[in-house]
């Protein structure tokens, strides 16, 4: 709706999409697709639950996907009875308008089914990258580091929040600083994902600041929130005021 607004979209084109949708109230209204996206919380304990339904309810050559960003695929394959047709399928939100889709390939997957999800991302108009089944695959492992050295970066008094933002958006040419992304993705999601990578791989540039947990542990998760980093209670976000 809000794309038509704008002149983005055509009305019949959103009418289309909205035609293809249907709620599925069971799990087992699932059963005659051939593909199946998970993209329910992240927690693995979660997430195996409902492959481990799904394996129970679809048929036997449907492919089950992950949209995990962080979480090992193949924990969730070996939940299954067919981990040769589990695939991670890691889209980029906004989904709409980013084009990135992650394929993420287990030990277990098959040639066949690799394909098939490659083959299903093109289709959507999107641009997959293969990456290994390792935490955090490619984006999330570069991109967290990032985000959470400039929370540091903070911690140490080497500049503002403000400043770092505007330093990085200005002399690197991204389309937002750190801390702007950090409050979009949500605190508590990045530090979710710092600590999954920080127990697979064991290395301090992906162990979550304190500043961070702090934060989080305030209930100032981000935009959802209305605080994180910045306050964004008024018309524009502004900088919020830290005491740590």
């Amino acid at each position: 709706a809000k794309r038509v607004a704008a002149g983005k979209l055509d009305p019949a084109d959103r009418d289309a999409t909205l035609d293809r949708l249907a709620a599925a109230p069971d799990l087992a209204d699932l059963a005659p697709a051939g593909l199946v996206i998970e993209a329910v919380i992240e927690d693995a304990a979660t997430k195996q639950e409902v492959f481990q339904r799904l394996d129970r309810c679809c048929r036997p050559e449907t492919i089950l996907a992950s949209n995990t960003s962080s979480l090992i695929v193949l924990d969730l394959a070996m939940a299954t009875n067919r981990p040769d047709r589990v695939v991670g399928l890691h889209f980029f939100n906004p989904v709409p308008v980013m084009k990135l889709v992650e394929v993420v390939r287990t030990v277990q997957t098959s040639d066949a089914t690799h394909e098939a999800v490659w083959d299903f991302a093109t289709s959507l108009g999107k641009e997959p990258v293969a990456a290994r089944d390792s935490s955090g695959f490619i984006v999330n492992r570069l991109l967290v580091p990032y985000l959470l050295d400039a929370i540091r970066a903070v911690e140490a008094g080497v500049a503002s929040v403000g400043d770092i933002d505007t330093g990085m958006r200005l002399g690197c040419g991204h389309p937002m600083g750190p801390f702007v992304l950090l409050d979009f993705i949500g605190l508590d999601t990045i530090q979710f994902i710092a600590e999954t990578l920080y127990q697979e791989h064991r290395e301090p540039r992906f162990a979550p600041p304190p500043l961070l947990k702090r934060l989080v542990r305030a209930g100032f998760c981000g935009k959802k929130t209305g605080r994180g980093f910045y306050d964004h209670s008024g018309s524009e976000p502004k900088v919020a005021p830290l005491r740590f």
